[in-house]
């Protein structure tokens, strides 16, 4: 078993969702996208406008994914995002990357009627091969929604920490949620893993206030791609 941190920005950092479509799209694609099939982009499709306001999902139609990766944890954050894979076949993150990037660049470039790249480079990953270094990973790439409202967060000088929970309670566009039980985009995250080591919902979800207080990120930097 092998897990990576991934991680890819914006050319010159420039913001690649711009607004909630954009999102929604970058969310769509993360699930359309982990399949060894060719992918049409038709098969898979978002219901938002249903009696579930607010938690919208993605609803199969035909068939099975074959997946490439499992993804165990997600955050899009407005110029770049990261990612925790875990490749289930043979190149199953560089299949699934290439996918990933090139079918959300030809859909933002088609959109904002723009050309060129999108993205800076080829995304950066880097194996996560201990367990001292594996479990700030989940709580570091949930976190990084944080620096939209608290930035302190890096520095442990976070001064209300009920504030900046319910930020992270609030914001969509990562699996946080999911993890904290609450079904958000469940489709797209495999989470028995991470589920089994957090001991459950509700374990994760008391130890988040512990863990912003003492996450040490120049501890472990190199694993943060920042």
């Amino acid at each position: 078993m092998e897990l990576f941190h991934v991680l890819n920005r914006g050319v010159d950092k420039r913001k690649i969702f711009l607004d909630d479509e954009d999102y929604f799209r970058g969310i769509h694609d993360l699930f359309e996208f982990n399949d060894i099939e060719q992918i049409n982009n038709l098969t898979y499709f978002f219901r938002r406008n249903s009696k579930d306001v607010g938690r919208p999902y993605i609803k199969e139609e035909r068939r099975k994914r074959k997946l490439l990766v499992k993804i165990l944890a997600f955050c899009l954050m407005p110029n770049h995002y990261h990612l925790l894979l875990m490749p289930v076949v043979k190149n199953g993150i560089p299949l699934f990357m290439k996918k990933l990037n090139g079918g959300y660049a030809k859909f933002f470039n088609e959109k904002y009627e723009r050309k060129g790249a999108l993205f800076q480079g080829k995304y950066k990953r880097i194996l996560v091969d201990k367990e001292a270094h594996f479990i700030h990973l989940p709580y570091y790439i949930h976190f990084n929604s944080l620096d939209l409202v608290a930035p302190e967060w890096r520095n442990r000088e976070i001064k209300n920490y009920t504030k900046a929970i319910d930020f992270l309670n609030l914001y969509r566009w990562s699996s946080h949620l999911d993890y904290l039980g609450k079904n958000n985009f469940p489709s797209v995250t495999q989470r028995d893993f991470l589920l089994d080591f957090f001991g459950g919902s509700e374990n994760y979800a008391s130890s988040i206030k512990k863990w912003l207080k003492e996450l040490n990120l120049e501890e472990t930097k190199e694993l943060f791609l920042e």
